[in-house]
């Protein structure tokens, strides 16, 4: 049930009190439940304009990323479910049409939005529905920093499909004196008046001698130069803005014009990230971006005990391996924090980069800089590195080059749900010829996993979780290409853990009344043949432990080989994840609803 009706028969007074009541609703969850906060608080006004004048039923709102949507799910029909934000069997932390028909298409990843509002345009058009339906792509500042942005607006601009497009900018500044001419002329340029008279200009140009329309355009594009929109305009795109992002009735003005002009449109909006919250309010507040559940009077996290996480390990290790060698080299795209790259960018800000929301950049950067000597660490999650894929076989594993792909949040991710869960790079990756595949399973593993990746001369992939790993192990060997490491010796059972998989085999087993062998495998591309061979003679179940799709994952591998081996008399099964995509909520809540956890396993094992 939407709480507040139709927005657009409100009085901007009514749109405020809305705004300010979203605002306050969204501070409640988020500081309990986690979530996106800075940047939707920055958006709400936005969202409660766009509502104001346009159907979302109708009009298809693209939301980019969708990370910044919950005031739109607030004032549609979602006020009531809004406590079950991100948790297991409630409302996503993004855009899902399964969850509401107001949701036009599910986003997670950036820099979408524009080339779903050119489809959806065209469809538009194809369907003869031009002047009834508008696509309106709400897009933030980071976001148009990937080259595919650009891609889609060249071709929107071509062919001028009707279509607006937000630009909600909370990170660049203007500075005073140009601040205060760029709203002049922003207002001047968002008039009725000024439209008409640019479209009668237009027309007046075309009539007359090329000398005095080349003079009459130089005027023009003079004029423009002296606003931030002229990359816009040159794309063929009508640009206005930049606009107060916070004034509800500027914005709904804007709308309207831009609903009127029937041509590609971009509105060029400022916010403020943290809009209301005073502790999460302005730029250099990054951590405000996600946060877990905090108090909301003080803004201090909710701290909760836990062991170090993975990516601390990496970080700590990376800054290391840097100090210790000059030609350790890394990459991230607009990822430091959560990466772990931070301190070592802080400490070498000459050898180490954050490209921004780029990965295909990211990943075929780095070629040269292996080609040149060097050692590059390319540092993006799980889910981000699928964005990179064909930079990943043309511009590393052709040439064989030694870059480093280091994937964190490999497995389950819990609340962020199906746009974000770590589950496919095994089975991308494994297809590569020349690419090397390995997975530490413990803090100590994880060191010497990331020392063997800096000398090792071509490329190769490790893979990590989202927080702590499972397993404790400590004491083991060294890692060395294509070998796998026996943690405990048993009999006839054979349970292979591969990765942080290897931390659930262990804790299935002390749930068993019998000794399996538990065999991290470690190395998935080679596997360790001769001791695979040497276990199937006296092994005859094996099960595969791995936080990884089972198709083309490391039950794959397995199998293959037996295949390969003429090995006939050996019964695998893999608990690897179904052919499907997974759920959001509590990492736990989700393993037990997918059959996981050690428990369920071992009832299965016997």
């Amino acid at each position: 049930m939407n709480k507040f009706g139709d927005l657009t028969t409100k009085s901007i007074e009514e749109l405020e009190a809305i705004a300010d009541k979203v605002r306050q609703r969204i501070l409640e969850v988020v500081s309990k439940n986690g979530g996106h906060l800075s940047s939707t608080l920055g958006a709400t006004d936005i969202i409660v304009a766009m509502h104001a004048v346009f159907d979302s039923k109708k009009n298809p709102f693209i939301f980019d990323v969708s990370h910044q949507s919950y005031a739109h799910k607030l004032v549609t029909d979602r006020w009531d479910e809004f406590d079950t934000l991100r948790q297991f069997n409630g409302l996503s932390g993004y855009t899902k049409p399964k969850e509401s028909d107001n949701d036009y298409y599910m986003a997670g990843h950036s820099s979408t939005s524009i080339s779903l509002a050119t489809g959806a345009a065209k469809a538009i058009g194809l369907n003869g529905e031009e002047g009834e339906r508008i696509p309106l792509a709400f897009i933030g500042d980071g976001s148009m920093s990937a080259g595919m942005v650009y891609e889609a607006m060249n071709e929107l601009g071509d062919r001028k499909y009707p279509a607006i497009i937000i630009l909600n900018d909370n990170e660049m500044s203007i500075a005073s004196p140009i601040g205060a001419l760029s709203r002049i002329l922003s207002q001047t340029m968002a008039s009725p008046f000024y439209q008409k008279f640019k479209s009668k200009t237009k027309e007046l140009l075309e009539s007359l001698p090329e000398s005095a329309t080349y003079m009459a355009k130089r005027v023009e594009e003079s004029f423009h130069l002296i606003t931030p929109g002229i990359l816009f305009e040159e794309l063929g795109l009508e640009y206005i803005g930049p606009i107060d992002g916070h004034n509800i009735a500027s914005l709904i003005e804007t709308l309207k014009i831009a609903k009127a002009m029937k041509r590609p449109v971009i509105i060029h909006v400022q916010t403020t990230k943290g809009k209301g919250y005073q502790v999460a309010e302005g730029v250099g507040k990054e951590h405000w971006h996600g946060v877990g559940s905090f108090d909301l009077t003080t803004g201090d996290s909710v701290k909760k005990t836990a062991p170090k996480a993975s990516t601390a390990i990496f970080s700590e290790t990376l800054v290391t391996l840097a100090d210790e060698d000059n030609r350790v080299v890394g990459v991230t795209a607009a990822m430091p924090s959560g990466t772990g790259m931070s301190a070592v960018m802080k400490k070498y800000p000459e050898r180490f980069w954050d490209v921004a929301i780029a990965e295909q950049h990211a990943v075929t950067s780095m070629g040269p800089l292996a080609k040149e000597g060097f050692k590059p660490f390319c540092t993006l999650y799980s889910t981000f590195l699928q964005r990179g894929y064909d930079q990943v076989i043309h511009d590393i594993c052709l040439m064989n080059l030694g870059v480093v792909f280091a994937i964190d949040r490999a497995g389950l991710v819990g609340e962020d749900g199906e746009t974000h869960q770590g589950v496919f790079d095994i089975s991308f990756l494994r297809v590569i010829p020349n690419m090397t595949i390995f997975a530490p399973s413990s803090n100590e593993t994880m060191v010497k996993a990331m020392r063997f990746a800096k000398d090792f001369p071509t490329p190769c992939a490790f893979r990590y979780p989202r927080g702590a790993f499972r397993s404790e192990e400590s004491l083991s060997s060294e890692f060395e290409l294509g070998k796998s490491d026996t943690i405990q010796e048993g009999s006839e059972t054979l349970l292979i853990g591969y990765g942080n998989g290897v931390g659930r085999a262990i804790e299935t087993a002390k749930l068993l009344d019998l000794t399996p062998t538990i065999l991290d495998l470690r190395f998935v591309k080679p596997l360790d043949t001769n001791r695979l061979v040497e276990l199937a003679k006296t092994h005859k179940k094996w099960f595969v432990f791995s936080d990884s799709v089972k198709m083309g994952g490391v039950g794959s591998a397995l199998l293959e080989f037996l295949s390969d081996a003429k090995i006939n008399d050996v019964q695998l099964t893999t608990f690897e994840y179904k052919d499907d995509f997974i759920t959001h909520g509590n990492t736990t809540l989700v393993e037990e609803s997918l059959g996981i956890l050690p428990a369920q396993l071992a009832k299965k094992i016997i």
